[in-house]
């Protein structure tokens, strides 16, 4: 995709002299408000469990610099690829997916809620930066991949977004880039976060294959085989993901970007042998980690936390700060509690409801 190519921005901008147009993109998302609160969101571990785990922010940052490589090395647009693949996770809440879920079952009735769909809002609407326009103003392409971040939604998007097309090869390689990228690091933090042993990953073929490759160089110290083994397998992935997309692209003859529209379907992600062991790799993390009992804590605690806040905010919306309160007649109170709540980060979110539910503590 090229930038001169671009159907543009929803609000008419003079082109920065210095910048392509998605350049420029990528750079109004890594100012924006929502890219620094990704510091302090829940990837897996709270963050009081520790400094040297994931954080949404550092899991966007190591999902970009995949994509980069992936969009270089297959001749795409490195600079789209990055503003999507850095703004694919704004619209996530604190505490993860538990977090997802709970405002989710809260929205019920009011249209729900889904992190996708929060991140347009935020790129469209709830980022306030510039005086001519709400949001962002990002170009097209951009707000069309975050709209089809995942391939479920490239037949249910808004009527704006060219509903049933597959977007962009860049958007297309952000969701499998997001996938090596937290399957690897979640590797890395469970083992780490003694949430399994090497014995027991080793029952994944991925994992047990680069395990005796780093086994086979004598390494003695376990942490610098465990970075090996992560290495190892991110560059089996994506090389898995260069090669089978290449194929794809060339068995389709694709020669623009209108033909990566017209063929109907995705052509960027894994083989069908990879997809599998990838597949084998994700149900070990479900179980062994995702499922862990004090992942499984955190998240009811984190619920009972979003509950109470969303119960409070609703019943007194006075209580939310002025900048959300002159929204309220015109959007409702659900909907502004929701976007107010969703934009928390974990530390935020846990000080509030010390605020609000302690008496000891000043508000």
């Amino acid at each position: 995709m090229r930038s001169a190519d671009s159907r543009g921005r929803q609000y008419a901008e003079p082109e920065d002299p210095l910048r392509t147009r998605y350049q420029r993109d990528r750079d109004r998302v890594i100012h924006s408000s929502s890219f620094r609160r990704l510091e302090y969101k829940t990837q897996v571990f709270v963050i009081h469990e520790g400094d040297n785990y994931r954080t949404r922010l550092t899991h966007t940052l190591e999902a970009a610099q995949i994509g980069r490589s992936v969009a270089y090395a297959l001749g795409l647009n490195e600079e789209l690829t990055e503003c999507l693949t850095l703004s694919h996770d704004l619209g996530h809440t604190p505490f993860g997916h538990s977090g997802e879920r709970v405002l989710n079952e809260l929205m019920q009735g009011h249209g729900g809620f889904e992190h996708n769909r929060q991140t347009l809002r935020i790129l469209e609407e709830l980022e306030q930066r510039y005086p001519d326009f709400p949001g962002l103003n990002l170009t097209w392409e951009v707000r069309e991949g975050v709209a089809k971040h995942q391939p479920e939604r490239d037949a249910d998007v808004p009527a704006a977004y060219a509903p049933g097309e597959p977007p962009t090869l860049e958007a297309q390689i952000v969701d499998v880039v997001d996938e090596i990228a937290y399957n690897n690091h979640d590797i890395d933090d469970g083992l780490t976060s003694r949430m399994f042993t090497v014995e027991q990953i080793r029952g994944v073929s991925l994992f047990r294959e680069a395990h005796e490759r780093a086994l086979a160089r004598g390494l003695s110290d376990p942490r610098l085989s465990q970075h090996l083994v992560v290495r190892e397998i991110i560059n089996s992935c994506t090389q898995d993901v260069l090669d089978s997309t290449l194929a794809r692209v060339l068995e389709a003859q694709l020669e623009s970007q209108d033909d990566v529209r017209r063929v109907g379907r995705r052509l960027a992600g894994y083989s069908e042998e990879m997809r599998q062991r990838v597949r084998e790799l994700k149900d070990f993390l479900y179980v062994n980690m995702y499922r862990h009992y004090r992942v499984v804590r955190m998240g009811d605690k984190a619920a009972r936390i979003l509950r109470d806040l969303f119960t409070a905010y609703t019943d007194e919306p006075a209580q939310l700060p002025p900048h959300y309160q002159v929204r309220l007649a015109q959007e409702g109170a659900t909907r502004v509690v929701c976007d107010y709540i969703a934009g928390m980060t974990d530390r935020f979110a846990l000080d509030e409801h010390r605020k609000l539910f302690d008496p000891a503590v000043r508000v």
